[in-house]
């Protein structure tokens, strides 16, 4: 995550903070972040991500509306998506009896009480978003995390 930090330094954003491995970075620009971050990370990796910027009331209004906040942290997952389509016939299949999830606008909340290391829905996420669906997704305890710094930033 060093190296994530001067990259992004190099791209001209400040008050960078990083949370684990995750790719979790908060930070601040006068510029609306988009391929020069992507591009620096190209360069200097060899690989092109896939991206998802979230302004601070995205990430404050997805937790304010969170159906499964009132659950344990680790078995709430909130997954920020670019244009999902929810295909209502592979939920269906996938998802657990125990399971539990919504979309609202782009993001798509998850409460999978046994765990998400054998769920099939998670497994199969993406598909069921819409192929070609740009998904990343936390577990409430992260996002809390994430939250945390976005305050202190």
């Amino acid at each position: 995550m060093k190296g994530l930090t001067g990259l992004m330094e190099s791209c001209g954003y400040q008050n960078i903070k990083t949370y684990i491995q995750s790719g979790n970075v908060v930070f601040y620009g006068v510029k609306e972040p988009g391929l020069d971050i992507v591009s620096a990370v190209e360069r200097e990796y060899g690989f092109k991500p896939d991206v998802l910027f979230l302004q601070k009331s995205e990430l404050l209004d997805a937790i304010e509306h969170g159906p499964f906040n009132s659950e344990e942290g680790k078995t709430s997952h909130v997954y920020f998506c670019k244009k999902p389509k929810l295909d209502q016939k592979k939920l269906k299949k996938y998802a657990a009896e125990s399971e539990r999830y919504h979309l609202s606008g782009n993001v798509f909340y998850l409460h999978a009480p046994n765990g998400i290391g054998r769920s099939k829905l998670v497994a199969n996420i993406e598909s069921c978003l819409g192929l070609g669906t740009i998904v990343t997704g936390r577990n409430l305890n992260t996002i809390y995390k994430v939250l945390d710094m976005v305050r202190n930033a």
